[in-house]
């Protein structure tokens, strides 16, 4: 009797550790890949101030114009009219960036009447207006792999 149950409890403990090792086999090595994303902007109309670049991941989270619906959020110096920020770290997913050339460094974005006065950018975005409203949809982008992107900056 005593020896049943040890062989019993012995096939349990090797069965447990089977399923086990095959769920930690079988777990996706993506799922635990961890990507680089550079953002550039170039072009920028001068060398004042800083670069501003948000970093987003969920859906509705753009427009934000308050920048409070970020997930990672950076600042970069301007060099020759070029600035450039790494996002380290990131897994797998749909991201999207909106790039501000902050050039007074007050961290938002300022307007004149309706449109903004400093340049502003986000990732798939050649223009911006009225027809053209930022939306995470049409700004987000898959990060799969290492990547390096280019916002364009638009100044009105």
């Amino acid at each position: 009797m005593k020896k049943d149950k040890i062989l019993g409890f012995i096939t349990q403990f090797i069965l447990t550790t089977l399923v086990i090792a095959m769920f930690t086999a079988f777990d996706s090595p993506a799922q635990n890949e961890r990507y680089t994303l550079i953002v550039k902007v170039e072009e920028l109309r001068n060398s004042k101030g800083v670069v501003q670049f948000a970093l987003y991941n969920t859906e509705g989270s753009i427009p934000d114009t308050k920048f409070k619906a970020f997930y990672k959020m950076e600042k970069a110096e301007i060099t020759n009219g070029s600035s450039t920020i790494s996002f380290s770290g990131l897994t797998k997913g749909r991201y999207a960036i909106n790039v501000l050339h902050d050039e007074n460094e007050n961290g938002k974005i300022d307007k004149g009447l309706v449109l903004p006065t400093e340049g502003i950018g986000f990732s798939n975005y050649t223009n911006i207006g009225l027809s053209n409203r930022p939306n995470f949809s049409k700004a987000s982008f898959a990060l799969d792999a290492d990547t390096t992107v280019s916002v364009k900056i638009i100044y009105k």
